[in-house]
């Protein structure tokens, strides 16, 4: 792409030109335009929590700028909120976790761009599932390294199977890449299961990284750390979804100790250090949210269980049912093939937000994505809404 200025020739870069955009978002600003000109639209495009803050979150933030907690942390995170996320993870999972093997990111999306920038060289390959969170292809190349992806089927609950990985793996495979519970189809890798996928990366010592933003959002069962089953993983977690803190931009990633320092000297260049406010709201979250978040867990669960019978009445099924998340993925190949054209056609003639399956890849496509992260008096009036659209126009 050439811009012309006057006698000036400027080209952006080819890895921004390579980026593709992220469509949940594309619909969210629609709806904002939509908004803007006074159409009312319920949101199911978007996976952002609609609670507050928890209370701690807020009175920790008051204090903290208070007593001018404001200046530079270490450039791993403040060791307050290191040594909270240490116990937490003990607490949790059983698991340890040095606090010198975290580091602490405003938000887990620079925590995955330190990971993979540490972690490949230029034609190295990471191996992802299809469909997958919109954005992990595009930071694995935009530090050139090269996305190889598995099909995962809606009859295995779009999780891999360690056959499948294998046939994927290369000489310049370095990674498997897991993300549990999903984005965008709200399933959760059993612990079996991924004890299997470790063997897989011990067979060809390959590391696993494994993103872990929805974890405490569970409803069956419990969640399972990739850290339970080896140490030569990477874990991504953060404060966005669990805590209802997206705005405050606080992630982190633990990391095998051979890689701190060069994540450290990542960290130092590219952002210095993350917010050293929000990372002491961030431990009071840890330590002291616990029943707010049970709160928050609960009304999820409710809301899942509602979306899921409404839209199987209106014959829209799937093999199996989310358990996690967020997130419902649903199969409309039946009505659509070219989910972009349909979920912008359903934002116009119902006004209703969501996010085509192509946004998550290939093998997304022909699938809706809804997100439950609104109130239940709101899903009520969207799944009206789409249930007459779907008899009007499908």
């Amino acid at each position: 792409m050439r811009i012309e200025q006057g006698d000036l020739k400027m080209t952006v870069a080819k890895r921004c030109e390579q980026m593709k955009p992220f469509i949940a978002m594309d619909v969210m600003e629609k709806i904002h335009k939509m908004e803007a000109q006074g159409i009312d639209v319920i949101h199911m495009e978007i996976g952002e929590p609609d609670f507050n803050v928890p209370e701690c979150v807020n009175r920790v933030c008051v204090e903290a700028l208070e007593q001018n907690e404001t200046c530079y942390t270490n450039s791993l995170g403040d060791i307050r909120l290191r040594r909270a996320i240490s116990d937490y993870h003990k607490r949790i999972y059983g698991t340890t976790a040095d606090p010198d093997q975290i580091l602490v990111t405003n938000g887990t999306s620079p925590a995955m761009l330190l990971v993979f920038s540490a972690l490949l060289d230029p034609g190295d390959e990471i191996i992802v599932s299809d469909p997958h969170y919109a954005c992990y292809a595009n930071f694995i190349r935009y530090v050139q390294g090269e996305p190889v992806f598995v099909k995962v089927h809606e009859q295995d609950g779009f999780i891999y199977t360690p056959e499948a990985i294998r046939e994927k793996i290369t000489a310049k495979t370095k990674a498997i890449f897991i993300n549990s519970p999903s984005n965008p189809t709200g399933t959760v890798i059993s612990a079996d299961r991924m004890k299997e996928i470790v063997d897989v990366a011990k067979e060809h010592s390959l590391y696993v990284v494994s993103d872990e933003i929805y974890h405490g959002l569970t409803y069956e069962g419990k969640d399972h750390s990739i850290l339970e089953f080896t140490d030569q993983a990477f874990v991504l977690n953060g404060f966005s979804k669990l805590f209802a803190m997206t705005g405050l931009r606080l992630g982190y990633l633990i990391a095998p100790q051979k890689f701190v320092r060069a994540l450290q000297v990542l960290q130092q260049n590219f952002f210095i250090c993350a917010n050293s406010v929000t990372q002491l709201a961030g431990a009071a979250a840890l330590t002291d949210a616990d029943k707010e978040t049970q709160a928050m867990c609960d009304t999820y669960n409710e809301r899942r269980k509602f979306m899921i019978s409404r839209l199987k009445k209106m014959g829209l099924s799937m093999m199996v049912e989310p358990t996690g998340a967020f997130y419902v993925f649903v199969n409309f190949k039946h009505i659509s093939t070219d989910s972009y054209a349909l979920a912008f056609d359903i934002l116009e003639k119902a006004h209703i937000g969501v996010t085509p399956g192509i946004d998550f890849g290939a093998n997304g496509e022909g699938y809706i994505r809804f997100s439950y992260a609104n109130s239940l008096e709101n899903l009520k009036i969207g799944m009206d809404r789409l249930e007459d659209y779907l008899k009007r126009y499908a």
